[in-house]
């Protein structure tokens, strides 16, 4: 299993094209202490933590990723049924996953769209 850091919008397509990795399970904390994920592509990512973050913070972190899991599998459920809802001849698979995924990260994050 190849072994990627994570990129802000996925590894490079041979197209020139980032696309988005969704994680495949919550993260782990694997047996060198990174916490990782196994995205939808079947790779495995690692999560870069700051340097100064302890043992016990990353525990609180996977405590509440963990705690997390069952809502963010509520969210992954209805992003794919809106993807389902709009997609069709009009528009694409991939067209319709890119435009729910900047929607989002605008959002939630105003900042993001700024330069």
């Amino acid at each position: 299993m190849a072994t990627s850091p994570i990129e802000p919008d996925g590894p490079m397509e041979p197209d020139g094209l980032r696309r988005p990795i969704t994680p495949h399970a919550a993260p782990i904390l694997d047996g060198e202490g990174h916490l990782a994920y196994i995205g939808d592509d079947g790779r495995r990512y690692v999560v870069a933590l700051p340097p100064e973050t302890d043992g016990d913070s990353v525990e609180r972190v996977m405590d509440n990723l963990r705690h997390g899991d069952a809502l963010f599998q509520q969210i992954q459920d209805l992003c794919e049924n809106w993807i389902d809802q709009v997609t069709g001849l009009e528009l694409e698979r991939q067209a319709a996953l890119a435009l729910l995924l900047s929607t989002l990260e605008v959002a939630l994050d105003p900042d993001s769209g700024e330069l």
